[in-house]
């Protein structure tokens, strides 16, 4: 069992799902109650890494992120590390192919708070931050809460754009997911079903306890 691999997963799980967590409220609620002229392509430009095979969107991450390009060479100049290859990068490339995963379910429960719940509580004299903190992120819980079961999920398990951006450099890019293939590619199928089946509890509970705590704020909100 590779401990240093699940270590690195979870905290690059846990980073994705936190800093996603008000970038999907912001963004989600915007779309959700905004209408602009361009936002169809907003639209499919977040949703974009949903679609795109992950190798696609791991090179033009890497092209990026890589020593020779502008946002590399920044990098390097102001913390002295190349930002491909590292943690940072992988959390950058995770949070960009996360975006449709923490935004699009936030969008949908936004959307699905009445217009007439906000209206009322502007008439109350209500501001838009507590309209926000105390009506709003209340309704709306529910789909943050699947947004960041599902972001820490799918960031648990994913492979392509992380072997692109990261490689497999144990320690510093190498996640549970590689060390799976890495152990494959050795023929070790003991090793690798064990991380296997890892991977598969955790996220099982992971999803599993999304269910229960929406259901449990469904019923709760029933009886309201």
């Amino acid at each position: 069992m590779d401990w240093s691999a699940l270590k690195l997963s979870l905290e690059l799980s846990f980073w994705t799902m936190l800093i996603l967590l008000p970038v999907g409220v912001f963004l989600g609620r915007h779309l959700a109650w905004t209408q602009f002229r361009s936002k169809s392509v907003v639209e499919a430009l977040l949703t974009l890494p949903l679609v795109l095979p992950p190798t696609v969107l791991g090179f033009y991450l890497l092209v990026a992120m890589g020593a020779r390009s502008p946002i590399g060479q920044a990098y390097e100049s102001l913390f002295g590390q190349q930002l491909s290859f590292s943690f940072a990068g992988l959390l950058i490339a995770s949070l960009i192919f996360n975006l449709p995963f923490a935004i699009q379910p936030m969008q949908r429960a936004f959307e699905a708070i009445p217009q007439e719940v906000r209206e009322a509580a502007r008439c109350c004299g209500l501001s838009p931050w507590r309209i926000l903190g105390r009506i709003e992120l209340p309704l709306a819980w529910p789909g943050i809460l699947s947004a960041l079961v599902l972001t820490f999920a799918h960031t648990l398990g994913e492979f392509g754009v992380v072997l692109m951006v990261g490689g497999s450099i144990p320690g510093e890019t190498r996640t549970i997911a590689i060390s799976i293939y890495d152990r494959v590619q050795a023929f070790d199928n003991e090793a690798a079903a064990t991380m296997s089946a890892v991977l598969l509890i955790i996220s099982l509970a992971a999803i599993s306890l999304s269910y229960f705590a929406t259901s449990r704020l469904g019923k709760r909100h029933d009886h309201v």
